[in-house]
């Protein structure tokens, strides 16, 4: 992992940034050009802080509130954070950006000449984050994919230059798979928040309560409902597989590596029994590794785009 630029040491942004190395996939590693790097912190630390903010989860002390220019009695509202978020966000396509991390995006989104729209749409995904704490169809949640997920691939094809209909297509499916997994892996802990990603048509078809879903295991029943979404999202990110055999070098291994932590995740869900409730499975090196070399394989022989 890299340091965006303009990020000092003393500056509460690091905490933001340090965040990557806990991710299902690797963010910017070390093995591409320093430039991509560069720009793919940039665009990270602009996802984590807004999903930090809708989280709640901001480094203690209000120093981002006050970074974007909220004063001490506005620094746990949400709403108003990522509004201001939004201000300065508007500032890094015509101005100059408050925020470190937003200044640190600037020279990114100027290079690759790319447009507000993804910013926007993570934004808007954490302000429903605000407003909408249950899902009524597996169509409502890829809805909410389109917004908290898909806009992230979509940055780093145009970071890449090598954004096309079909790539993004397939960007689209990769990215939403890695949502759905990342709210399996949560599910306890995103119901603590009284949010639920699994859709009611899919608790109501498996007969899952809200009670099941605050045992400490799961039992027979939220085990099932779990293997089927992890089964929807395993079909997503091999349909997403080609978009990988569709470029070359070492993007080519980067996106490897998206798609092998999501697989890889769904490993370790299936090796915890599909027991998400006990704790959050995390996936191993040894099946990252061998994720990869399958992805690697699959692309070669559904790549094209």
């Amino acid at each position: 992992m890299t340091t965006s630029r303009h990020v000092r040491a003393d500056d509460p942004s690091r905490t933001t940034l340090g965040k990557a190395a806990d991710e299902n996939f690797p963010v910017a590693p070390f093995f591409l050009p320093r430039a991509w790097r560069e720009d793919l912190m940039a665009v990270y630390g602009y996802a984590r802080l807004v999903d930090d903010i809708g989280d709640g989860d901001l480094a203690p002390g209000g120093a981002d509130a006050r970074l974007l220019g909220l004063g001490p009695d506005e620094a746990a509202d949400r709403l108003l954070l990522l509004d201001a978020l939004e201000r300065d966000l508007e500032r890094v396509f015509d101005g100059t950006p408050r925020h470190p991390l937003l200044r640190a995006l600037r020279p990114t989104v100027r290079r690759h000449g790319l447009t507000p729209g993804p910013f926007l749409g993570l934004l808007q995904a954490n302000r429903q984050d605000q407003l909408v704490r249950r899902y009524e169809t597996y169509d409502d949640l890829l809805a909410y994919c389109e917004l908290s997920a898909n806009p992230v691939g979509r940055l780093v094809l145009g970071i890449t230059g090598t954004a096309t209909p079909e790539r993004i297509r397939r960007s689209d499916e990769i990215c939403t798979a890695l949502q759905i997994v990342e709210h399996l892996q949560d599910v306890a802990e995103d119901l603590r928040g009284d949010r639920i990603y699994l859709p009611a048509e899919d608790l109501k078809r498996f007969h899952v309560t809200e009670d099941d879903l605050a045992r400490p295991t799961a039992g027979a029943a939220v085990r099932s409902l779990v293997a089927f979404q992890a089964e929807r999202a395993r079909a997503l990110l091999h349909a997403g597989t080609p978009l990988v055999g569709s470029v070359h070098g070492r993007l080519r291994l980067l996106l490897t590596g998206f798609a092998a932590g999501g697989l890889a995740a769904l490993d370790a869900i299936a090796d915890a029994g599909f027991d998400v409730l006990a704790g959050p499975p995390k996936p191993t090196k040894t099946s990252l590794t061998r994720q990869a070399g399958a992805v690697l394989l699959r692309a070669r022989r559904e790549g094209g785009a």
